[in-house]
């Protein structure tokens, strides 16, 4: 893989991590692995986890794919779907 081609993969993972912040730290970390491990091509998880990404990540994304790495997927993290469980057809969670 290619110089920018990690360093976006390193960007991506930084941004979302910044957006699951507000949830607290640890949270935030098992947020960030669920996403990556859910959205992610299996090639860009292979990447980034070659990548020294203890030194080149923010805290929650380094500790998120660290995470990954170790441990593996936390399972879901969020709730967006559960809303949609509840009562009748045509629920949504759409702000």
């Amino acid at each position: 893989m290619s110089k920018s081609q990690i360093e976006t993969l390193r960007r991506f993972a930084n941004q979302i991590a910044k957006n699951f912040v507000a949830i607290g730290h640890d949270k935030a970390v098992l947020a960030t692995a669920d996403h990556i491990e859910s959205f992610w091509d299996p090639r860009m998880k292979a990447a980034i986890l070659a990548d020294d990404y203890t030194k080149t990540l923010d805290p929650i994304a380094a500790e998120a794919i660290a995470h990954l790495e170790e441990i593996g997927h936390p399972g879901t993290q969020t709730r967006a779907t559960d809303f949609s469980k509840h009562g009748d057809l045509h629920n949504s969670d759409a702000g």
